[in-house]
């Protein structure tokens, strides 16, 4: 394939998961048109048409030709400037790394991460917190996100791309997205009773076993493995970054029992445990590794070199 057709195949693999209908994507993108259409000239010339075609503002190609070939690629949770420079040298011993991918989003994806996470008003709508509450909340949290990106040096890893021809992308919602609907599905089927059989279903997951031989196990952050589970949401997973804390009381009127969340803010732990909601934190570097592996399985590609806290893990 070339970087072009992993981009576009990796978008339609997170269109496929998303928590919103197809239909309200598609409304997405042709908003995002709309406000091109109506810009003058001067902004047109910033305005990224990328957005009109992608609706995940962190997953984007940051350098290279989307033109070229790739046989073989280097995958990692975070992919930074230790990390290509590592690439740089297995190269000069002949690797052949073709393309970076990062999870984790650098450049503009990083500098754009919270105009992603409007995907998680549907998130929690499907949990049953009422679309106007979540809306509230998330556009006070979405502010808060944008400018504490807004002074980050975004381009410093797209720089050492650049200057060693290291083709470079960063795959972060598509990826999570992936992961939110395996693990929802998971859930839905194996229908916990209790917070520990829910920690047992996630470690049954090679991504999860493994990182808990390392020391990071899924853990209950509210509640106890003895506590029932009630009704289950895997609501913290995807959207960018971590979203309002103040959700929780609502979740409660919504009836959710437990939470399952990549990793978890203090304030949003009190908060969750001020309104009896039990919450698992799954583990943030296996997680991202289980929605990473569920996309290169469906990209389909095979020749790998694991780094940057990625371990490689195929599935049928």
């Amino acid at each position: 394939m070339t970087i072009q057709e992993i981009y576009k195949n990796a978008i339609e693999s997170g269109i496929k998961n998303d928590p919103r209908p197809r239909a309200e994507i598609i409304r997405f993108l042709r908003e995002e048109k709309k406000i091109y259409e109506k810009l003058d000239k001067r902004e047109k010339e910033i305005f990224d048409r990328d957005r009109i075609q992608n609706p995940y503002s962190d997953t984007k190609i940051l350098f290279g030709d989307p033109k070229k070939k790739v046989k073989k690629i280097a995958v990692g949770i975070d992919l930074d400037e230790e990390e290509l420079l590592l690439i740089n040298e297995l190269n000069k011993k002949g690797a052949k790394v073709d393309l970076a991918i990062s999870h984790h989003p650098n450049g503009i994806a990083l500098a754009r991460l919270d105009a992603v996470m409007k995907l998680q008003e549907d998130l929690y709508a499907e949990a049953g917190v009422p679309i106007n509450v979540i809306e509230k909340l998330m556009d006070r949290e979405i502010v808060r996100v944008a400018r504490s990106v807004h002074p980050i040096n975004h381009q410093k890893s797209v720089d050492v791309a650049r200057l060693l021809k290291i083709s470079y992308m960063c795959t972060h919602t598509v990826a999570d997205n992936m992961a939110y609907r395996f693990i929802e599905n998971l859930m839905k089927k194996k229908k916990p009773r209790t917070i520990g059989d829910v920690i047992d279903i996630l470690l049954e997951l090679p991504e999860y076993k493994a990182s808990a031989k390392l020391g990071v196990e899924p853990i209950a952050f509210v509640g106890s493995k003895k506590s029932r589970a009630g009704k289950v949401t895997v609501s913290g997973f995807t959207g960018g970054t971590s979203g309002s804390s103040a959700v929780y009381e609502s979740m409660k009127h919504a009836g959710v029992g437990t939470e399952i969340v990549m990793h978890m803010k203090p304030e949003a732990r009190k908060e969750a445990e001020k309104h009896h909601i039990n919450i698992v934190v799954a583990g943030h570097i296996a997680s991202d590794s289980l929605g990473m592996n569920l996309l290169l399985d469906a990209l389909k590609i095979k020749n790998i070199v694991e780094l940057g806290g990625f371990t490689r893990f195929v599935r049928k």
